[in-house]
């Protein structure tokens, strides 16, 4: 071989191994004078890039998420509320208090009840007060004024009443397990409105009131008047009507004057009750649990809810060897008004056992 053909070999397998040593290292230079390898590139950037849009995005999309639930928690909404959000439905109506910014108000215990007020019920003792003045919904704590009045009229409890179509709600289009044509006694309806805070029933005691309808929501406000209560109105007995209307500090004298009727006392703690119509057995259990709960001593309960008034509780309770008035207007979430009652018994025991021995903190809470 000569001396020519040499070099040229030579030259070739030099330009071979600089394209291969092109081609590892990934240089621009191949990939410009190479279409495959530049596609091959251009969808490893483009995938790169679509990965980090996406990353971007789901991170956006979960700080917009945060903050959604930081405010909704400031506002009182409730993860029912965000639930409903994510189906594409519309928000719940907002209660009054709401609408008032009442739930912006900060207090010790961070209740979520935009109202709330606990009093000593023998020496009347302030001891927990959030806008207790204000004047909202009452929702069916309606029913304890309804079951007042029927209580105070004396009128016969084993008297058969029949449920009419003009005890079906049109205020809020609300179902009811009493059918039209079903028939129960006086003392039972009573029990099922205080109870279970059966709609049908509170409106048929009050149908069939001496003189009618008119007639039973006069005596209504009447008693109110009688009471003190100067901000409550009532227009119907079931409490559907948003014009149903009190404050804490009203209420509190409601829930006083009712302790004081046993009939009251024993049907509205009631933890449940059978209601046989024909062949059929309808169950009913109190709306409140903490009429079962061990730690609990409740005297007279009452709970409610519409949207326009949040949910709702009153109750006549010993906590801590005293004997209380609370009430909680417009909490925000199905059970977080049980939840500020029990903040509120919490806080009290602890008061309790800070200012006395644990021997006395023991009698106390047991008396």
């Amino acid at each position: 071989m000569n001396l020519t053909r040499r070099t040229a070999i030579a030259s070739r397998w030099l330009c071979l191994g600089a394209l291969l040593a092109l081609m590892l290292s990934g240089s621009p230079v191949w990939a410009q004078n190479n279409p495959g390898a530049n596609k091959k590139a251009g969808s490893a950037t483009v995938k790169k890039k679509n990965e980090g849009t996406k990353s971007s995005k789901a991170g956006g999309k979960r700080q917009g998420q945060q903050a959604k639930a930081s405010q909704a928690k400031r506002s009182g909404t409730t993860s029912r509320s965000m639930a409903r959000a994510q189906k594409g439905l519309p928000p719940p109506r907002p209660s009054f208090g709401q609408l008032a910014g009442l739930h912006s108000v900060a207090d010790p215990l961070s209740l979520r009840s935009s109202v709330a007020l606990v009093i000593d019920q023998d020496t009347q003792e302030v001891l927990f007060n959030k806008n207790g003045q204000a004047v909202l919904p009452i929702a069916s704590l309606t029913k304890l004024m309804t079951g007042m009045v029927i209580s105070q009229a004396q009128l016969p409890m084993d008297e058969m009443i029949t449920i009419t179509q003009d005890d079906v709600d049109t205020e809020k289009g609300s179902s009811s397990r009493l059918r039209v044509g079903s028939s129960l006694s006086r003392g039972e309806l009573l029990l099922l409105a205080l109870m279970s805070s059966e709609n049908r029933a509170a409106h048929a005691l009050g149908r069939t009131y001496p003189g009618g309808m008119a007639a039973f929501v006069a005596q209504m406000n009447g008693r109110a008047q009688a009471l003190g209560m100067k901000d409550t109105r009532y227009v119907e007995p079931t409490g559907l009507s948003s014009r149903n209307q009190s404050s804490a500090q009203d209420l509190a004298l409601l829930v006083n004057a009712a302790s004081a009727d046993s009939l009251l006392r024993e049907l509205s703690t009631s933890s449940g009750h059978q209601v046989v119509l024909g062949r059929q057995t309808l169950q009913y259990n109190n709306t409140n649990r903490l009429v079962s709960h061990p730690d609990w001593d409740i005297g007279l309960q009452k709970t409610g809810y519409i949207s326009e008034a949040g949910q709702c509780l009153v109750m006549q309770a010993r906590v801590a060897g005293r004997k209380l008035i609370m009430v909680f207007l417009d909490s925000a979430g199905k059970l977080s008004r049980l939840g500020d009652a029990e903040r509120v018994r919490r806080w009290l025991e602890k008061g309790v056992a800070a200012h006395q021995g644990p021997a006395e903190a023991s009698m106390a809470s047991r008396s």
